[in-house]
């Protein structure tokens, strides 16, 4: 007979969700933006995000503000190096985003964070966002990188 319990979250994603909860908290852009945004999985190093594009999220052509992206690479980014067992992820020294194509209100976007390499001072991360159809295939919104100082004292 199959077990109903349910299996406990990895140590890479119970991470990834104590950090997250922290900064939502203190956080007013994180609040405002990323209020509804769930973190579906977590391995040392990879996070993965689902968010529904809401009207604050859009701009005057009534498709995603760059920003949304700029501000999605900041947060996955910094929930990847989370995953790696860091309790404080850093601040930025550079990010960069990449648009590629769009989204409306309503359409899924898939956030998928992975920290290249985690140093002693620096930790390189790359981000991609992507739109997910009705029928589940996606489409890349955007790419980015993020660099965060990350030396713990």
């Amino acid at each position: 007979m199959a077990s109903t319990q349910e299996t406990p979250p990895s140590e890479a994603l119970q991470s990834v969700q104590k950090l997250w909860a922290r900064q939502k908290e203190s956080s007013p852009v994180y609040q405002y933006f990323l209020s509804d945004i769930e973190i579906v999985s977590a391995t040392k190093g990879v996070i993965t995000a689902h968010l529904k594009v809401q009207p604050n999220m859009l701009n005057s052509k009534g498709t995603l503000h760059g920003t949304i992206s700029a501000c999605l690479t900041d947060w996955a980014g910094g929930m990847a190096i989370a995953s790696t067992g860091m309790d404080k992820t850093g601040v930025s020294t550079d990010i960069h985003t990449t648009f590629i194509s769009t989204a409306k209100e309503g359409d899924l976007l898939e956030v998928e964070a992975r920290a290249s390499k985690v140093g002693m001072t620096l930790a390189f991360t790359t981000v991609e966002i992507r739109r997910v159809g009705h029928d589940g295939a996606k489409s890349i919104v955007s790419t980015g990188s993020h660099t965060k100082y990350v030396k713990q004292r």
